[in-house]
């Protein structure tokens, strides 16, 4: 075989395939016996795409007389797809670490934001921010994301809440996924919040009228690629009728429904966006037993953020009681101003411990599942022939290591290839 490729992972002790079937996304007893080849090696081809998977010695012999760019010898390190992180908010400018202090005080959620913080504050600075500036930061953050393990995540725009400032996010998200290597999905999120001195009435009417009208225009003329529609769903936010109305609009334009809902009050968000089709749910913190049951049947995913729930000392997201009922769960680290942690391995970890899932139903939920939610587990979140050549390498002889080790993934993790490169090689990882 004289055929050139990119890459071959070879040798590997354990290579996670997370499924080998072609399953869009994993429920019930699936996530907890995940595809997994003991002594295994991939092989990538010139396209970035994964040429084939299998036991070593028959990759090997096959692939004997291959060119390939690049070869790793895996010898005692583990294989898995890249992370899939489904829900980020990385486009903003001012922090609000003053506002810590006020919640580890006792201050809530809505508390922060009535007194003028929260974000209102980071709208106003973002607003302010000039749009290089944001590119800026938003790709330090992303490849802190990569560094941690993730391949393919979701940005938001949403600190904005008028066209100028919120087209200035989504044109630094495009210019983003334009020149890094990590995979990007695109998410309008101008029913953020309500704008100061606007009702929700006319924050809806402008965001209908107004907005995305313009981000019609922008994605026809293919200055912006956008994947995904969000709207916060919440008492003294945008309320269900407005939510529905701004839901259905982009459904119409062709985004996925992607939306925050039943996060501080049972809003009946998750029987509402069930009826509406939607993709995926994110929070669910308050969602209701009717809600659970409605996206089982819908198979639209609950995408959980447990970071969200511990800075805030929320109640837990009820993900047994999802995972029972058979709901798409899914993970995102929530990153943003009020929640900052650029880390999957550690949301896996936080998954395990507090919304008390296993380590394999953590892993399938920050892979295959969360790819689901984005509609892209037909080329991401598993390692399976014809799929992106997103891989996470380990220096570990067993892949729970990475969710095992509170912290430790800046040890443990060796590569991180997107599309058959290597994107980061850290030689400070040790063999565990």
């Amino acid at each position: 075989m004289s055929k050139d490729y990119k890459l071959l992972v070879k040798n590997a002790k354990q290579v996670v395939l997370i499924c080998s079937n072609g399953e869009k996304y994993l429920t019930r007893r699936q996530m907890q016996s995940l595809s997994v080849i003991e002594n295994g090696s991939v092989v990538i081809g010139s396209d970035g795409l994964i040429e084939a998977v299998g036991p070593a010695e028959t990759i090997n012999s096959q692939y004997s007389e291959a060119s390939c760019d690049k070869v790793i010898d895996a010898t005692g390190m583990c294989v898995l797809p890249g992370l899939v992180d489904a829900h980020t908010h990385p486009v903003w400018s001012g922090d609000r670490v003053h506002e810590f202090s006020m919640k580890l005080a006792g201050a809530s959620y809505m508390d922060v934001h009535r007194a003028g913080g929260g974000i209102h504050f980071t709208v106003e600075h973002t607003r302010a921010a000039a749009a290089s500036d944001l590119l800026a930061s938003l790709c330090g953050r992303l490849l802190r994301m990569q560094r941690a393990g993730t391949t393919l995540v979701e940005c938001k725009s949403g600190y904005g809440l008028e066209l100028h400032a919120e087209m200035k996010m989504l044109q630094v998200i495009e210019e983003a996924r334009r020149t890094l290597p990590i995979n990007i999905s695109s998410t309008y999120c101008g029913a953020h919040a309500v704008p100061r001195g606007k009702t929700v009435a006319e924050a809806t009417q402008d965001v209908l009228q107004v907005q995305l009208p313009r981000l019609k225009a922008e994605m026809s003329a293919g200055r912006l690629r956008v994947d995904n529609i969000d709207v916060f769903c919440e008492q003294g936010v945008f309320d269900l009728d407005s939510t529905r109305s701004i839901l259905q609009a982009g459904k119409q334009m062709g985004l996925n429904i992607n939306f925050h809902g039943d996060e501080l009050h049972p809003m009946k968000s998750a029987e509402m966006g069930a009826e509406l089709g939607a993709l995926a749910i994110s929070h669910l913190e308050e969602v209701t037993d009717q809600g659970i049951a409605a996206m089982a049947r819908a198979r639209t995913a609950a995408v959980l953020l447990p970071t969200t729930a511990y800075i805030l000392r929320l109640p837990q997201p009820r993900a047994r009681d999802m995972l029972d009922a058979g709901v798409i769960v899914a993970l995102g680290s929530d990153f943003n101003p009020n929640a900052y942690c650029c880390s999957m391995p550690l949301v896996m970890h936080l998954a395990c411990v507090n919304l008390r899932m296993s380590m394999s139903e953590a892993l399938a939920a920050a892979t295959i599942n969360s790819a689901f939610a984005l509609g892209r587990s037909d080329t991401h979140g598993s390692v399976e022939e014809r799929k992106q050549g997103d891989l996470l390498l380990l220096g570990t002889s067993r892949w729970e290591h990475l969710v095992y080790q509170l912290g430790g993934h800046q040890d443990i993790i060796r590569y991180v290839v997107i599309g058959g490169n290597v994107v980061y090689d850290n030689d400070r990882t040790s063999d565990l």
